[in-house]
């Protein structure tokens, strides 16, 4: 059974920083791909950042130079290190994981999703 376990939201002010974590267990441990969406009210499911087992990564223009995905396998946690947050980083933020040819930001290429951790931006 695959589990995902977020955690490390909250709330901060404009221009701070958040280190998501992602615990995942019951998983393969060859060619999976996980990455980090968000959805926020009113908003589509976006795709933010994505990385594969042997260390790719692939990240959204919207945050291209203020995020980094990462990944330590000894503890099977997947992190997104969010600096320079903005009021529109507002949003839950979910952890996923695919097997296959990745990295990927496309939601529909993923099998397990966690439940979630909210993340809040205000100036």
């Amino acid at each position: 059974q695959v589990q995902l376990v977020e955690s490390g939201g909250g709330s901060v002010q404009t221009g701070g920083s958040l280190r998501l974590s992602c615990a995942a267990s019951g998983y393969t441990y060859s060619n999976y791909y996980m990455a980090w969406f968000r959805h926020a009210p009113g908003k589509e499911r976006e795709g933010v950042a994505g990385i594969v087992s042997y260390g790719a990564t692939i990240y959204a223009d919207s945050v291209k130079g203020r995020f980094t995905i990462s990944q330590d396998n000894a503890k099977n946690t997947l992190y997104l290190q969010m600096n320079s947050l903005k009021a529109e980083d507002t949003a839950m933020y979910y952890c996923a994981i695919g097997w296959g040819l990745g990295p990927t930001l496309h939601h529909s290429r993923f099998t397990y999703w966690g439940q979630g951790t909210q993340v809040t931006v205000s100036s």
